[in-house]
């Protein structure tokens, strides 16, 4: 039972966080994964700048413990030369004094060697981490510039998905149905040319049908019987039709005539 109600929650949770990528906004996703990356890279150099500082540290610290071993050195000479005077000069207590005190100048020397060598060790170790987090945050920093330039391009290319989805979206309304009541374009237009073409083949019909050729026959004859009237007013007021030839002289027609 477990065992199922642990797989019906990963399932759930598998579904949710596909119908969350599917609804979800890509500017907005592309805008929080540049600010991740932003803050990944502070992460980063916070955390190389410990390791830089560390390193920085172990070096002071050596560098402390070099000059107190040379001071210590020095002491234990001066030591070790004035129990020598008071040997010479037959002061034992003195001589034993200094004999002393050069001792724990030499034992201060052997603990100094033994530190200042760990150091170098510990130096050498923080040198290399210091080198490799230089090496991680340049070149963090340049993924992070290459994905700051990718953003742009991106960014475009969305916008022209989004105008490209539109322009699907208006082509798809043209030729699918978008209602129950609302035809499509394609149906709309083969309704029209139907129509117009219904509309030319009625009028060649009609142009050859027999009550047209009655119509050209009725059109001819009331013309005829127009011309007659026209020529019959014309004659009553003594002017002859247009167009026609002029009469011809009689002596045109013979030449001997004076």
């Amino acid at each position: 039972m477990l065992q199922y109600l642990k797989k019906r929650w990963n399932y759930f949770l598998a579904k949710r966080n596909e119908d969350f990528e599917q609804s979800a906004d890509p500017k907005v996703q592309l805008e929080q994964a540049i600010t991740e990356a932003k803050d990944q890279h502070t992460r980063l150099r916070g955390q190389a700048a410990n390791v830089i500082a560390n390193q920085k540290q172990t070096e002071l610290r050596l560098n402390r413990a070099i000059e107190e071993l040379e001071r210590i050195n020095g002491n234990a000479r001066q030591a070790v030369k004035m129990a020598d005077d008071a040997a010479r000069a037959g002061n034992r207590e003195s001589m034993e004094r200094y004999t002393d005190a050069a001792e724990q100048f030499a034992n201060r020397l052997i603990t100094l060697e033994e530190e200042i060598e760990s150091l170098k060790s510990l130096y050498f170790q923080a040198s290399d981490a210091a080198d490799q987090a230089k090496a991680a945050v340049e070149q963090n920093a340049a993924l992070l510039q290459k994905k700051l330039g990718q953003r742009q391009a991106l960014l475009s290319q969305l916008d022209q998905a989004k105008m490209q989805e539109t322009v699907n979206s208006a082509m798809r309304s043209l030729s699918e149905a978008v209602g129950e009541d609302v035809p499509t374009f394609d149906q709309v237009r083969d309704k029209i040319e139907a129509r117009y073409a219904k509309a030319k083949a009625t009028a060649e019909l009609t142009e050859g049908s027999v009550e047209a050729q009655v119509h050209e026959v009725e059109k001819a004859a009331r013309k005829l019987e127009a011309q007659s009237r026209l020529d019959a007013i014309r004659t009553n007021l003594g002017i002859e039709a247009p167009g026609a030839p002029d009469a011809i002289p009689e002596s045109a027609g013979n030449p001997e005539s004076p």
